[in-house]
Order: structure tokens, then C-alpha cells, then sequence
């Protein structure tokens, strides 16, 4: 079983902001695959699909970003997963926009969702797909990853949300060394 989560904020004011490329992504993922994210449970939006005889799980907790944690455990929990079965995709202030990075574990970076994920799990030890939404030129942190993407940053982002999405359905018929080697070129 595999349990692909997507970080953002819930409610259309937020649908179109930086920090909700988690959500984007799986979002994409879903129509792309015609699977439907509407079931409601432990706070956060889901479906349960089967691919190549192996559950998938794809997550969108609805806490708000600075809360995903409780949703991502409450989810390992019910459904007996373990960390290596965790993929969490989220937004990176330290990446350009248009850029993805993969990666098996590592520390929060500064991002409060994965902040209180790991504090929730109590480890570091889970797979990460970084979403590039790049730095801010003048404005605050908040405001930047809160604000759309502008024009020419959505050019990139269809790049990026388009290679997250081959990436995850990759993981999804592979092992996640393969995946990073070939979309962390």
C-alpha cells in the first residue's frame, strides 16, 4: 500500500496560491487517472484506488497546512501504514519554480506542514516530492507562498505539476530509488 498526500490549504481562497501545489498536484494526478479525491475522513479529503493489484491512497488534509500532520497519522494509523509507504508532495521556497526534487528523509526546511508531519510521526524517515515555488523578490514569505502564481510562473508550474505527477505515478509501479534517478536529473 502507498499513500501519496498532497499539502495545502482547504477553500477556494487558497485554491490557486504557492502553497497549495501539493493539492494541485494531486489533483492532477486524480483526473489524470480518473479517480475522484471526495471522501471524507480524519479531516481531509481522499480516494483509495488499486494499481497493479497494490492500494494507493491519495490525501489532501483539510487542517491547514500548519496542521497536516494529525491528518497524515490519523490516516497511517487506520490504515496500518509505515513511513516507507508515505510520499508527501509540498511547496519549496528553495527550488525555482518549474524545478521538482525527490527525496527519501531530511529535516522540515523551514515548511511548518512537514515541521508538525514529523512531529507527528515522530521521524524524518518519509519520501518528499519538493515542488520549486522560488523566493520571494520583495514581498514577506507569507504573502508570497499565500499569493497565485503569476503569469509567467505558471508556464513553469504546468512543467513541474506535470513532472510530480509522472513521478508519483512512477512510484507507483517502481521502487523510489529508480524514481528519484530519473526525475532528479
Amino acid at each position: 500500500m502507498k499513500c501519496i498526500v498532497g499539502l495545502g490549504n482547504p477553500g477556494k481562497k487558497y485554491e490557486a496560491t504557492r502553497h497549495n501545489v501539493g493539492f494541485q498536484v494531486i489533483d492532477e494526478l486524480a483526473k489524470r487517472n480518473n479517480w475522484a479525491v471526495e471522501k471524507k475522513k480524519f479531516n481531509s479529503l481522499f480516494t483509495t484506488e488499486h494499481v497493479r493489484g497494490e492500494k494507493i491512497i491519495l490525501l489532501k488534509p483539510q487542517t491547514y497546512m500548519n496542521l497536516s500532520g494529525g491528518a497524515v497519522r490519523s490516516f497511517m494509523d487506520y490504515f496500518g501504514l509505515g513511513e516507507e509507504d508515505l510520499l508527501v508532495i509540498y511547496d519549496d521556497l528553495d527550488l525555482l519554480p518549474g524545478k521538482i526534487r525527490l527525496r527519501q528523509k531530511g529535516g522540515h526546511g523551514g515548511h511548518n506542514g512537514i515541521r508538525d508531519i514529523i512531529d507527528q510521526l515522530g521521524t524524518k524517515e518519509f519520501k518528499r516530492l519538493r515542488v520549486g515555488i522560488g523566493k520571494p523578490k520583495s514581498d514577506s514569505v507569507i504573502n508570497h507562498v499565500l499569493d497565485p502564481f503569476s503569469k509567467e510562473e505558471k508556464k513553469y508550474m504546468e512543467g513541474s505539476i506535470d513532472r510530480s505527477v509522472e513521478a508519483c505515478e512512477a512510484w507507483m509501479e517502481s521502487n523510489f530509488d529508480e524514481v528519484m534517478n530519473e526525475y532528479n536529473k
